[in-house]
């Protein structure tokens, strides 16, 4: 327990450091628990396990739990029993040691208001696991399995010694029956409010050091104006040197003396351009390589080891499958690779589910296992690492497998499928079915499975990361999935296309192919279009139709295409144009917009452009929609006649986020938009243009929403130009001040959504189109 490890620990009290001191040496005590029972005369594991049982009973002391003393020096007596070759660490006898390391962790959380009634309620159940831990050596070791099949039925936790059981037993039905009443007399949770504080410092920090990445790529045109100037002036230098050959030619003294002054004066600005184009160029450099390096380094602050999230999982595989009369371990590979801590923290249930379902389903009892060839011991593995800039989580193991003919039969026998189409159906598209909604293979439920919501929590909760899960069964060899999820979600990965001429981006990790496809390959069946990619017939699909952008002619050739989606789901997305690859810091939208429907958050590209980023599983249910409804539309083609002229909007905000917004619903229903930063600005531009409506907020600063109404409607050739006010402010005075400037519609943000101002708009100007 170090200062640099912690940090300052003057504000905490000896009971707090000791619950840290529990945590960290408990989680020793039952890792090498753990490997003393996988490997007998691990010497290394009873070492550690030594000196965290004597940490424990040291701090104890201090703090004054005697209980917690009298347990780790039982357990430190074994340890020293077992290094000596004395005692043999059994599964039995290895369940009353973790017993007594559950009951260390509970008697931890103990405050000294609850901890004298909590001790009085269970002293019962605390002298018998500290008798069980006393008398561990007289427990009976079990028999080893034999090595040749025999026709015995599988164990049951029954089979097991009643001493070897009970002490366990009694720990988690006796102190677990009191975990309502002494959560009253434990601490609370001391690292929730913290670290949601410090995820949230992280947030801003991030929030910044992107920005100052931005504002870093932004002197790269100032450069190339500066350059631009430089080539300018090297002309200018040419015609001077040129005019003083052709005076010297002339003969001219007077002439001669001043052009070769003048000749003498561009030399040093020749200089003075050169270096300080090499000094703004250097710091550029600079800059950005600053800038990334404060971006990447509260990304590291974010990321967590892999083992952070999954250090419980050991010992509750290695428990469920005992009490399941099973024998499987846990092996863990990668537990040093890195993963952000938001993702950690929401992916460790999925996995949890995963692993309970390879135990309860997958792995075989330790005598089915030898009739068929195999080890007694069943293996789960667990490998996180990282593979083209993914997470790549791999969970397999050798049990049984799925029977894919069982999956097949219960797909008909839900009538989710015909029998001659179930029949046709791959293994890849059999395994899928596992990820719907109550579907189970199971005939009974209990309190593990059979329910059918286990895998389909893991494929939504996934899904919701930006990952994908594939399930792969080899029948009578085991089972496998493959999780795939982006390394941190404040960073995202995205590819950056033109809709509209509007930037939007979309996750590379749900993007599956990006290609060209020429107008001449494409085919038209039942009013819907569609070309073939690898063998396959993919739909084509407007990205401005699904986004309400309007229609673009395609005058090119070859379309630019996206292809999102996967399997039967998966649809071609035609875009104005590819921009390419950014990585995006992540920014959520305002709460005042609600769910935007085929957007999941916003972010800024490297030149300072706001970008929306599109939820693609909404964007597929959008596409389905349009397809079941008939309302897709074919591809416009190029020479279609010109559409009608839209309707144009000045938006006036000094919020870029709801600027932004507005702008973006605007054009989404076909309006021509432009915009503003502020009052002066807007009077400005409303003045040299002609519009059809202004919307505008009130507080901003140099002029205010009013005056900018009152200047407009006093305005000559103005004053009938439709004018709405869009602000936070809903008390009726500023209402009625709105209102007598000269405001046509007034609208609080405090209500606004996004058909609110399109009915707005509608009823002061009509539809988009004139």
């Amino acid at each position: 327990m170090s200062q640099d490890q912690h940090g300052d620990l003057s504000a905490f009290s000896m009971l707090d450091l000791f619950r840290m001191e529990a945590d960290s040496q408990t989680q020793i005590l039952t890792d090498g628990l753990l490997a003393m029972e996988r490997h007998a005369g691990d010497a290394a594991a009873v070492e550690a396990m030594m000196r965290a049982a004597h940490s424990i009973k040291g701090a104890a002391a201090i703090v004054g739990l005697q209980v917690v003393v009298q347990l780790a020096h039982g357990m430190e007596d074994s340890f020293v029993a077992a290094q000596h070759g004395r005692l043999k660490l059994t599964p039995e006898r290895v369940d009353v040691l973790l017993s007594g390391v559950d009951l260390i962790v509970q008697l931890s959380r103990l405050d000294d208001a609850g901890a004298e009634a909590w001790l009085a309620a269970n002293a019962a159940q605390i002298d018998q696991t500290l008798n069980a831990i006393a008398g561990i050596a007289e427990l009976p070791e079990l028999p080893a399995l034999p090595s040749l099949p025999l026709s015995v039925p599988a164990p049951t936790p029954a089979h097991l010694a009643p001493e070897a059981a009970e002490p366990q037993a009694l720990v988690a039905s006796g102190l677990a029956g009191e975990e309502v009443e002494s959560s009253a007399g434990a601490p609370a949770p001391r690292a929730g409010a913290p670290a949601k504080a410090q995820a949230q410092n992280f947030d801003k920090l991030l929030s910044l050091a992107s920005e100052s990445r931005i504002n870093a790529h932004q002197m790269h045109p100032f450069i190339g104006a500066l350059q631009r100037f430089k080539r300018n002036q090297s002309s200018l230098f040419s015609a001077i040197e040129h005019l003083h050959e052709a005076i010297a030619r002339s003969g001219d003294a007077g002439l001669m003396e001043k052009s070769l002054l003048a000749l003498q004066k561009t030399q040093p600005l020749k200089q003075f351009m050169l270096e300080h184009i090499a000094d703004i160029e250097t710091y550029e450099r600079r800059l950005l390589a600053v800038s990334q390096g404060m971006v990447d380094e509260v990304l590291a602050l974010r990321m967590r080891p892999f083992r952070d999230g999954i250090h419980a999982f050991p010992r509750m595989v290695r428990d469920l499958a005992r009490s399941l009369g099973k024998e499987v371990q846990l092996k863990i590979d990668g537990e040093e690779t890195l993963v952000d801590r938001d993702i950690l923290a929401k992916i460790e249930s999925p996995l949890n589910h995963m692993l309970r379902n390879a135990i309860d389903h997958g792995m075989e009892g330790p005598y089915e296992r030898i009739e068929v060839g195999k080890e007694a011991m069943g293996t789960i593995r667990m490998e996180a690492r990282h593979r083209a800039g993914m997470l790549s989580i791999e969970i397999s193991d050798d049990g049984r497998g799925v029977d894919l003919e069982k999956i097949r039969q219960s797909v008909i026998e839900r009538k989710m499928a015909s029998p001659a189409m179930a029949a046709a159906l791959s293994p890849g598209e059999l395994l899928e079915f596992l990820f719907l909604p109550a579907f189970s293979l199971k005939a009974t439920a209990n309190q593990l499975s059979g329910r059918g919501v286990g895998l389909d929590i893991v494929h939504e909760t996934i899904r919701q990361q930006n990952g994908t899960v594939r399930l792969e069964s080899e029948p009578g060899r085991g089972f496998r999935a493959l999780i795939t999820l982006p390394l941190t979600q404040s960073i995202v990965r995205a590819l950056v296309i033109d809709v509209q001429g509007e930037a939007y981006a979309i996750p590379i990790v749900k993007v599956e192919s990006v290609v060209r496809v020429p107008q001449a390959t494409i085919h038209t069946l039942e009013n819907k279009q569609f070309f073939e990619l690898k063998g396959e017939h993919l739909g084509l699909v407007s990205a401005a139709q699904v986004l309400e952008l309007g229609e673009a002619p395609s005058s090119a050739d070859d379309l630019p295409v996206v292809v999102i989606g996967r399997g039967k789901q998966s649809y071609a997305l035609v875009v104005d144009a590819i921009r390419g690859e950014q990585s995006l810091a992540v920014q959520a939208i305002d709460p005042i917009f609600g769910k935007m429907r085929d957007i999941s958050a916003a972010a800024l590209l490297d030149d300072g452009e706001p970008v929306l980023i599109l939820d693609v599983p909404d964007l597929l249910l959008s596409i389905d929609k349009l397809l079941h409804e008939g309302g897709l539309h074919q591809l416009a083609q190029a020479g279609h006649a010109q559409q009608r002229r839209a309707k144009r909007i000045l938006v006036v905000d000094d919020s870029l986020t709801v600027r932004e917004m507005e702008r973006k619903l605007l054009l989404a229903r076909g309006f021509d938009v432009d915009v503003a930063i502020d009052g002066i600005d807007g009077w400005n531009v409303v003045r040299s243009g002609e519009y059809d409506l202004v919307i505008t907020d009130v507080d901003m600063p140099r002029m205010d929403g009013i005056e900018l109404v009152s200047l407009i409607k006093k305005d000559l050739h103005l004053h009938k130009l439709p004018v709405m006010i869009v602000s936070y402010k809903d008390r009726p005075e500023d209402r009625a001040r709105g209102l007598s400037a000269g405001a046509d519609y007034y609208l609080t943000k405090g209500s606004f959504h996004d058909e609110t101002l399109l009915d707005a708009v509608a009823d002061l100007i009509g539809d988009a189109r004139l």
